[in-house]
């Protein structure tokens, strides 16, 4: 490996953005690495890198989508002055009043010693929080299915939570590093609570004792039981058949359009995909192919709004079925304009991903579709 080359992890320092977005652009072809290790599949990234990394998480971070962002940033600098004007104007056009600062109030809480485990900006907390809430549980048998998992990690702050059915895990870039690494469960109730003073800080400070984590002002539980091995669980998933990239409002839009059942999920390559076959990690997507999404009927099929959706489709055709209530939190909790679909089959899991400056990664169970059944 040439000496100039860096790491996944130093180029995410570098860079701004997290190691799990930069694997996310690198899946959607935005920001390739100069170098994947064949053996051991690392990817490395060259110094001249950065500035292209830079002016990608800006552009993410005013809500452009990949689309216009490969424009701006493979285009000369006139178009790319353009797309940036057109964007900022639509976003100014749709923005709403600036949030009101709120000043941090002092409580204590707890006992023992308070841990400094870094900070993060109040509306992208409040928002994660809000996201990762949607895959919690109620299950008198596991009370930790309630809770959120929260780690403070060097370069992330990670929401995880779970009800074996769902699971979402939503990193963030912090704004503040924490001193050393920390874990724990937060008491899904007291994160529910806490979100609108949160929303209303700009940069909320993360505290720690040993039975509770104060968020700002705001004061959470920290539960005593073990939260599930969640990165086991995603180390374990089966491998990828099949990956789509498509646009979340399309998807979330025909969602809401259906008339009611289980919803069937057809994804299918166009006329210049390659024959069927499992998708490896750094594949680079092929041009055309349609997100079908659909509801079945004793007489057949039935699309909804009548048109399939555009997308950008690798590997082996393929057919699921979802109950409505598990898919679409799923995917009206992402973040960014687009989603990054890995499928692995009828029975199996599906992952839904998402990026700006951190990512959100979802697992949803398809259902059996006769029964209804997981």
């Amino acid at each position: 490996m040439p000496d100039e080359l860096m790491p996944i992890g130093e180029f995410a320092r570098r860079s701004g953005l997290t190691a799990s977005a930069l694997r996310f652009y690198a899946d959607t072809g935005v920001l390739l690495p100069a170098e994947v290790d064949s053996v051991t599949g690392y990817r490395y990234y060259a110094a001249e890198q950065v500035e292209r990394a830079g002016v990608l998480r800006r552009l993410r971070e005013i809500g452009m989508p990949l689309a216009p962002v490969l424009r701006v940033l493979d285009g000369d600098a006139a178009e790319a002055v353009r797309l940036v004007r057109e964007h900022a104007a639509a976003v100014a056009a749709d923005a709403v009043l600036a949030e009101r600062t709120a000043a941090e109030l002092e409580a204590a809480f707890g006992t023992g010693p308070e841990v400094s485990i870094g900070a993060v900006r109040g509306s992208v907390l409040a928002a994660a929080i809000e996201q990762v809430l949607a895959a919690t549980g109620v299950d008198p048998a596991l009370p930790v299915l309630d809770g959120v998992f929260v780690e403070a990690l060097p370069d992330a702050v990670v929401l995880t939570a779970t009800d074996r059915y769902r699971l979402s895990t939503r990193t963030m870039a912090p704004a503040e590093a924490p001193a050393s690494s920390w874990a724990g469960t937060i008491a899904g109730a007291d994160l529910r609570a806490a979100v609108p003073e949160i929303r209303r800080t700009p940069v909320v400070a993360l505290r720690a004792t040993a039975h509770r984590l104060r968020l700002g002002a705001q004061s959470c539980r920290i539960r005593s039981e073990d939260f599930p091995d969640y990165r086991g669980m995603l180390a374990a998933l089966s491998a990828v058949e099949t990956r789509v990239t498509v646009g979340r409002e399309a998807v979330l839009r025909a969602l809401e359009e259906h008339g009611g059942g289980d919803i069937e999920l057809r994804a299918a390559a166009g006329a210049t995909a390659p024959p069927a076959v499992h998708a490896p990690a750094d594949a680079t997507p092929c041009a055309g192919g349609e997100l079908a999404l659909g509801g079945t009927t004793s007489s057949g099929e039935l699309r909804v709004g009548g048109a399939a959706l555009p997308a950008t489709v690798t590997g082996s055709p393929c057919t699921l079925h979802f109950d409505p209530a598990i898919l679409h939190p799923a995917v009206a909790t992402a973040i960014g304009p687009d989603l990054l679909l890995d499928l692995r089959g009828p029975a199996r899991p599906i992952t839904l991903r998402s990026a700006d400056r951190g990512d959100l990664t979802t697992l949803a169970m398809p259902i059996h579709p006769r029964n209804g059944t997981p």
